[in-house]
């Protein structure tokens, strides 16, 4: 059985959504002692307590400590199993951050697994749904791993009601990625979206957004304007993909009340071009996303990456004490440009 002490690194729910997703692929035990104990509210919340669940009923766990609050979780998994499942994270907790930890173990799944997701789709301090569909995927697709997505409906801070469907096929063998230069700038495209407010609210968005960009010159852009009806509260944002010769870059912001459409594109643009003068290949973003994947690929994965966050440096401490026998090198300073050689193993 491997013992976490799970207040390591960033300390928050991420240390418990990865330590699991680990875990269950590799078909080992794990005991997280101090779950979120740094934070404001301790222990699991319902996103985690969605997330732990979801990964339960894929690997037909046994688990202790599946309950509000828990800041102990023992969790022993018997196998990977396709299917059905649906989740409810009951609040505005984020349905992208529960898939941060149920994708890599899906792509393991004996057969096809459909999952509907209900919850957040576009909340603070998660990927959007624009932004996880049109960038993280496409890192994923590289690696042979298809994931179909599709948004039933958004659901925003606070009132969350939010839908999406994704389903996988199962039993992948993913292939390494090498993904050291980025290249030229080929094409900007992005969504800029807002559910029951006027629609120049997103038009706002995307104008400030392009306008803000023009100093990659004459690269195509285009930023879709998606207007809806269907929620159960207001809410706007934007995400933004560049694409480049050597892979995707993205950045989002959101919407919220006082703030002006026009310093929400303004924020997502302005993430964008600051990640793009580093020429690395991953956002700030995907690199801490990406890793369980490098991890479990079939060879050796080298990529540069814009920002070595703490979110990415806590996912290496993690996976170099429950998977060891797969090897991570780590080339930069903190917070700075970096590069990242993974020497993955498929899972047993």
């Amino acid at each position: 059985m491997i013992e976490l002490d799970a207040s390591i690194g960033e300390g928050g729910g991420q240390v418990l959504r990865y330590s699991l997703a680990l875990a269950s692929i590799t078909g080992r035990d794990v005991r997280l002692r101090n779950v979120r104990v740094k934070r404001e509210r301790p222990g699991l919340q319902h996103q985690h307590l969605a997330a732990l669940r979801l990964l339960a009923s894929l690997t037909r766990a046994y688990v202790e400590g599946d309950e509000l609050g828990s800041t102990e979780v023992y969790f022993r998994p018997s196998g990977i199993f396709g299917g059905r499942y649906s989740v409810d994270v009951g609040t505005a907790g984020s349905v992208t951050l529960v898939l941060q930890s149920a994708l890599p173990v899906m792509a393991f799944a004996d057969s096809r697994t459909e999952v509907i997701l209900r919850g957040g789709t576009d909340v603070p301090r998660s990927p959007t749904y624009d932004y996880f569909r049109g960038v993280f995927l496409a890192h994923l697709r590289r690696m042979s791993y298809g994931v179909e997505m599709e948004l039933v409906r958004r659901g925003h801070y606070p009132r969350g009601g939010g839908e999406v469907r994704v389903i996988v096929p199962g039993r992948a063998s993913l292939t390494p990625l090498v993904a050291e230069r980025r290249g030229a700038v080929l094409r900007v495209g992005g969504r800029s979206h807002a559910t029951l407010l006027p629609r120049h609210v997103a038009e706002r968005q995307a104008a400030a957004a392009l306008a803000e960009l023009r100093g990659l010159g004459d690269v195509p852009m285009d930023v879709e304007v998606e207007v809806s009806e269907r929620g159960l509260g207001p809410g706007s944002g934007i995400a933004l993909w560049a694409e480049a010769e050597g892979g995707v870059l993205g950045s989002d912001a959101l919407g919220r009340r006082g703030k002006p459409a026009e310093e929400v594109g303004r924020e997502a643009a302005r993430s964008l071009l600051e990640d793009l003068s580093t020429g690395a290949v991953l956002d700030r973003h995907a690199s801490d996303m990406l890793l369980p994947y490098l991890m479990f690929a079939d060879g050796v994965s080298s990529v540069t990456g814009c920002a070595l966050t703490s979110h990415a440096r806590t996912v290496v401490e993690l996976a170099r004490r429950i998977v060891p026998e797969v090897k991570i090198e780590v080339e930069g300073e903190p917070d700075g440009p970096f590069r990242l050689v993974v020497r993955g193993r498929p899972p047993p």
